[in-house]
């Protein structure tokens, strides 16, 4: 199987995840045309598991390095099964409430402060369960991307002063999302030996198995959590199954893409964390906000005709998350 040797590699993957997981959200934006989220994440969903059975069968395959997929998952312990499984679901439902705040409030504000809230609890989730890389240069980090994603917030409260949507209601679900989503990649990061993918201790999965047993617990998950989003939106009315069998080809496709690219991001995190680490491979990853904010900011105007003081808030936000995405990286080198 293939298997990251050095730390710069492994930086190099972490900034592809990053790209992935906060580009996905731009397959719901392009659906959201003529299709409800909930439509979209049935596709989302198969798009994932689809892509960890490639994934497993081609890189966790290939190569004399390491055990294969069909080896490693054979040898696997119930409990390391278990761990990458309840990490899926713990996933899901996380990323149904943050695609239904994408769909209320938008990428430039449900990813900044849900994923960027997930990253400041899931990086110190991550580091007191596998402590690697030096801890003030990771909190500092961790600080000033709690300051952009306050920012964020006052940012978006001034765009949208004197509009309906005041409520609240976006930020909450976001934050909800964000404090769930913190804590999927502990329970799959825990099902591997994080310092020896190679050869991993008995019972331990491969980054691969892992990833594809998580994809699991997502798709089995779903027929729980969507099927309740569906009949108790949190915004909307309630819709039916029969409605998903009414797309066409063209909008199946789009959410099946959403699942795969986001896919590849988490199989390049997790392969990734052994020479990483589990809280900077983590963190490097849902630096995702920046990416997502840009294009929410930039390509979908989310925050046309916002007050300059949203600009001004928008841009500190950006700044203190590269910082703080440079401070993550120089604690690991």
């Amino acid at each position: 199987m293939f298997i990251v040797q050095n730390y710069s590699l492994a930086i190099v993957f972490c900034v592809v995840t990053m790209f992935c997981w906060g580009s996905w959200g731009n397959t719901q934006k392009l659906a959201s045309r003529t299709w409800r989220y909930e439509f979209f994440y049935w596709d989302y969903v198969i798009g994932v598991l689809l892509f960890s059975i490639l994934s497993a069968f081609t890189l966790g395959s290939f190569g004399a390095e390491g055990q294969s997929f069909l080896t490693n998952l054979s040898q696997a312990s119930l409990p390391n099964l278990g761990s990458a499984f309840l990490g899926g679901i713990v996933f899901n439902a996380a990323n149904i409430l943050l695609s239904a705040a994408i769909a209320i409030c938008g990428m430039s504000v449900a990813f900044p402060v849900g994923i960027g809230l997930a990253l400041v609890l899931g990086v110190l989730v991550n580091y007191f369960g596998a402590a690697k890389g030096e801890p003030l240069y990771i909190f500092i980090g961790v600080a000033l991307i709690a300051v952009a994603i306050i920012l964020n917030g006052f940012a978006y409260k001034k765009a949208l002063v004197g509009s309906k949507k005041l409520s609240g209601t976006g930020i909450m679900v976001s934050i909800a999302a964000g404090i769930i989503m913190a804590f999927f990649y502990r329970f799959v990061a825990a099902s591997m030996d994080l310092d020896n993918f190679a050869n991993p201790a008995l019972g331990k999965l491969t980054p691969y198995t892992a990833v594809f047993i998580f994809s699991l617990g997502v798709f089995i998950s779903n027929f729980l959590f969507n099927t309740l989003a569906m009949k108790r939106p949190i915004e909307g009315e309630p819709v039916s199954i029969s409605g998903y069998f009414k797309g066409n080809a063209n909008t199946h496709l789009v959410g099946i893409l959403g699942g795969v690219i986001w896919c590849i991001g988490q199989s390049f995190s997790m392969i990734a964390s052994e020479k990483a680490g589990a809280a900077i491979s983590y963190g490097l990853g849902q630096g995702a906000t920046l990416v997502s904010a840009m294009w929410g900011i930039l390509i979908w105007h989310e925050f046309r005709g916002a007050p300059k003081a949203s600009d001004y808030l928008n841009i500190g936000m950006f700044i203190l998350f590269i910082i703080g995405l440079g401070f993550l990286i120089y604690a690991g080198a």
